[in-house]
């Protein structure tokens, strides 16, 4: 699916963005970062190949003049169109996929990962890896592979059942190698996982630059998912196999990693990031369009914003209220988000959890809210439950509203917070509860620590500088000789505030936007 919005201008640089679930199909922390950056550099020309769910998904947010084009890639509606393989190509093509199948089971062969997915990629180009791997061949492939002696997942038993959802889990995880590739400027990839794929594809057939920018941990996060996934361990061992080489590669080849946190940057290293390419760059928000949040509610009332999902374990926080409430009756505790489509069963588990506790009179579900301000301001205390982050909007937005904030230990919560509210243990509702009732019994604690945390944002989270330090990387990057097939000579400088190139001092600004946000769906 194509959207073409205004003229290209052929004498700016070009940055592909690559998402996946995100912007500008859906709302959320991700999608609003992506809108950030597109809105302050209106001299840069864009353009988004976004992985999506069905396909139909409306584009929600108004797209400005330098975004030429969003191509839409339907991870879960029809398949792509193509033509099966025939002959010597569907004999080459079925050798690739042995290859590349078995660099996913077996320890030993993990080399051949890299040649048998670029191998996949030309044929997705060509329009017949969906085909292929629609077919019968592709299932007698990997039955084949996985019965071999010797291999731990044979232990496991492997049903027919087990290769015909893994192959189609991973026909539907491959079909980003059939989006048109960026062609010139940089390629962007703006989370891990399969939003990469068509920039590695493009990496190795042209050349162009990868800059790859992780807010959350996409393997960590994958790896939390699949804990509870109704598959078999064989299809696990197949589908995480994948996620794992393909962050490994991703890793490798990006010119420039750029985390939303020091944490992303441990994971990187591990999954074989060569330091010297990792560079932090914190998300920044507009201390003027999250101005101080006034008056706080007379009732004393903890706040939580953001879509309503499990790895945001409402569960911990609503059992968190439980305790806080035994020394509060009069307490409540406030949710503000919407509930992505296929999760209000996990809604009406927190609902059930609140009502079974005794407590569904104090806890109210209140979705999405137009000026996401107002959550931070119904709150004496903004909490944050999550077991996975990044570097969160929500928290970094409330501490610019001035708001006293107690959060969980997660990905790069403590290096936003630093001393300027309180960080508890994952899962564990005592200690959240226990952090909620001091600042809720302290007034002046609570206002000197909003006070913090607001100098803390305007110190070193703003809008700007995370701007201006993407529009001299896209520049630098660009400038970079294209070298098909290899990884691509990587730009010069290290650590975590990568210094601005001269043009970038230089160029037009576009006024920091101050429009708010609504709440993440």
């Amino acid at each position: 699916m194509h959207a073409h919005h205004g003229a290209r201008r052929p004498a700016a640089t070009r940055v592909t963005l690559l998402t996946e679930g995100t912007y500008p199909h859906s709302h959320g922390g991700v999608s609003v970062w992506c809108d950030q950056l597109v809105q302050g550099m209106p001299d840069l020309d864009f353009e988004v190949v976004a992985v999506t769910g069905t396909g139909r998904e409306p584009v929600v947010w108004e797209l400005p003049p330098q975004v030429s084009r969003v191509h839409a890639v339907p991870m879960w509606g029809a398949p792509p169109e193509g033509r099966p393989p025939r002959g010597r190509v569907r004999n080459r093509l079925a050798a690739a996929y042995e290859r590349f199948l078995t660099a996913l089971l077996d320890p030993c062969a993990e080399d051949g990962f890299a040649p048998a997915l670029y191998t996949m990629a030309r044929a997705a180009a060509d329009g017949v890896l969906s085909p292929f791997l629609r077919g019968d061949r592709a299932i007698a492939v990997l039955t084949a592979i996985w019965n071999r002696p010797g291999l731990a997942v044979r232990e496991a038993r492997p049903t027919l059942h087990d290769a015909l959802t893994a192959t189609g889990l991973l026909e539907h995880a491959l079909r980003p190698l059939a989006a048109p590739l960026p062609r010139g400027g940089v390629a962007h990839a703006v989370s891990g996982g399969v939003a990469v794929l068509p920039g590695l594809a493009a990496l190795e057939r042209h050349g162009i630059p990868l800059l790859l920018t992780e807010h959350g941990v996409y393997l960590r996060e994958r790896y939390l998912g699949y804990r509870t996934a109704p598959y078999r361990w064989p299809v696990k061992a197949v589908v995480l196999g994948f996620f794992r080489l393909l962050a490994e590669e991703s890793y490798r080849r990006a010119a420039l990693i750029t985390p939303g946190n020091r944490y992303n940057r441990l994971w990187e290293e591990q999954g074989g990031a060569d330091p010297e390419s990792i560079r932090t760059v914190y998300n920044g928000v507009d201390p003027a369009a999250f101005p101080p949040a006034g008056p706080e509610p007379g009732v004393p009332t903890l706040s939580w914003a953001g879509r309503v999902d499990p790895i945001k374990d409402l569960e911990t926080l609503i059992r968190a209220f439980a305790l806080v409430r035994e020394r509060l009756p009069e307490a409540r505790l406030r949710l503000f988000g919407g509930t992505p489509r296929g999760g209000e069963g996990y809604r009406e588990r927190c609902q059930a959890l609140a009502a079974e506790l005794g407590h569904a009179d104090a806890v109210t579900f209140e979705g999405r809210v137009e000026d996401i301000r107002e959550a931070y301001a119904a709150g004496n205390v903004v909490m944050l439950s999550s077991i996975s982050e990044g570097f969160p909007f929500t928290l970094i937005e409330a501490m610019s509203c001035g708001r006293a904030t107690v959060s969980t230990d997660v990905g790069g919560v403590r290096e936003a917070v630093g001393d300027a509210g309180l960080v508890v243990p994952p899962r564990d509702p005592a200690a959240m509860a226990a952090a909620a009732l001091e600042l809720l019994g302290d007034p002046v604690r609570r206002r000197a620590t909003g006070e913090a945390a607001r100098l803390r944002v305007i110190e070193q989270f703003t809008l700007r500088r995370t701007i201006d330090t993407f529009h001299s990387l896209y520049l630098d990057l660009s400038a970079l000789p294209r070298r098909a097939g290899t990884g691509g000579p990587r730009p010069t400088g290290t650590g975590d505030a990568p210094a601005l190139s001269a043009r970038a001092a230089t160029r037009p600004h576009a006024p920091a936007d101050t429009r708010t946000r609504s709440v993440a769906l």
